[in-house]
């Protein structure tokens, strides 16, 4: 197989709906030599002119790629715990220790198979590795966000362990990093399906618990004034003015290509003017509060129920959009609007949407969240808020009917759903 078809049927590959016409290994350097483990640079290029850049890594005969072979993972946090400098053709991957490792001497690591853009190691029940694939110049907002948190005593993320990078005239980029692992945990996906069909009551108790936490993370991001990559932001006069026409945009564009022997959009077809007509008259209004530094893809399967409490992960933004894109500063109440946009998914999924499961959870989520954030400036009144609010739930119904149009044709009644409601709302 070669090395471009190989990439190509990899779940973390982005660029399937491009044409690839080329693959070649940009740079590489050789972390172990018996049994051999490189990690390597590998530029895609496409037929519109534009390239990639993918981290592989690599075994003997530069086999690829060998992530799931089980002394990858321990190979790895040697490197990390010895704070490894390894020597490339053009540059150098320097492996960074944040916090003391667990000894993993002899333990095998397995790949876990969950469906992301990235690939995730566990190594011997106590380290969790994150390998990037797409590799942009700059450093990771997974692992800034990450360190931020808990340098800053937020509780509610995985410990940090470590991490690693590549530096050189191709690029300087973050290749992934190391936290402590969490046995026993389960995603707030998994115990969503779960508890709302089976334990309804116990999962709307825990949602007022998760508003609390994403408080306390919004309020930890907007904590320090010192640092100019997280420190507050008032809003310009013009911020909702901007946003209301971007998302009057996305709005266009994806009205106007609606198929329309789509029986799922049948009730939105036609309706784009009033949806810009809800976004024009939620939009009247002045300060959106202040901007900070902020998840970017808040959903329930960015969240760790264990241990009696909710962990938060995944800080590396929306895949789709630039790095600097998701290093920008933002409302915080886009990740609110993501984590409610979640709960009308899980109760479509659960098949309880015809209860009134979300609506609770919705309302105990926010009930927690408010009450953290009240009195830290982060917010607008609370008018301001709800219609806010209700903004980003339209801007993220409308991406994720974009989505899953084009990936998930099955569930395009979900944010068919939300902008149906938001309609009937705004009426």
């Amino acid at each position: 197989m070669s090395l471009v078809e190989y990439v190509h049927e990899q779940r973390w590959f982005g660029g399937k709906s491009l044409e690839v016409t080329g693959a070649e290994i940009v740079d590489h350097g050789v972390l172990r030599h018996e049994p051999r483990l490189a990690d390597a640079l590998v530029e895609l290029r496409y037929g519109d002119g534009n390239h990639d850049l993918y981290q592989l890594l690599l075994g003997e005969d530069d086999e690829f790629d060998v992530i799931a072979d089980p002394s990858t993972g321990g190979e790895l946090v040697r490197l990390i715990a010895e704070g490894a400098k390894v020597a490339t053709a053009d540059g150098q991957i320097a492996f960074e220790r944040f916090a003391e490792l667990p000894d993993v001497g002899g333990s095998e690591s397995r790949l876990l198979g969950v469906e992301q853009s990235n690939s995730s190691l566990v190594v011997g029940d106590s380290a969790f590795l994150k390998v990037y694939r797409r590799i942009e110049a700059g450093e990771n907002p997974d692992l800034e966000m990450t360190r931020f948190l808990v340098s800053h005593g937020y509780e509610h993320v995985p410990q940090l362990l470590g991490w690693w990078s590549y530096s050189g005239p191709l690029v300087a980029a973050t290749l992934g990093m190391a936290q402590a692992y969490l046995p026993g945990s389960v995603d707030g996906w998994s115990l969503a399906l779960e508890e709302l069909v089976a334990r309804p009551d116990e999962f709307v108790a825990r949602v007022r618990r998760l508003g609390g936490v994403v408080g306390e993370l919004h309020a930890t991001l907007a904590g320090d004034s010192d640092d100019p990559a997280f420190c507050p932001e008032e809003a310009s006069p013009e911020s909702v003015a901007l946003l209301a026409a971007t998302v009057d945009e996305d709005i266009e564009q994806v009205f106007l290509h609606l198929p329309a022997d789509e029986e799922a959009v049948a009730p939105i077809v036609g309706r784009g003017d009033a949806v810009r007509d809800l976004l024009h008259g939620l939009a009247s209004f002045g300060s959106v509060g202040r901007r900070i530094r902020h998840h970017g893809d808040l959903h329930l399967g960015q969240v760790l129920w264990v241990n009696g409490d909710w962990v938060v992960i995944d800080f590396e933004g929306e895949p789709a959009r630039s790095l600097p894109e998701r290093r920008m500063k933002r409302s915080p109440l886009r990740d609110v609007a993501g984590m409610l946009r979640s709960f009308m998914y899980a109760a479509s999924v659960a098949d309880v949407s015809h209860t009134d499961l979300e609506e609770r959870s919705r309302s105990e989520f926010l009930d927690g969240y408010l009450e953290v954030v009240q009195g830290t400036g982060l917010l607008p009144q609370r008018e301001t808020t709800e219609r806010l609010l209700r903004i980003f739930e339209l801007e993220k119904a409308v991406y994720e009917l974009r989505y899953e149009l084009a990936h998930r044709p099955d569930w395009v009644s979900v944010p068919v759903g939300g902008i149906l409601r938001l309609l009937e709302e705004g009426r």
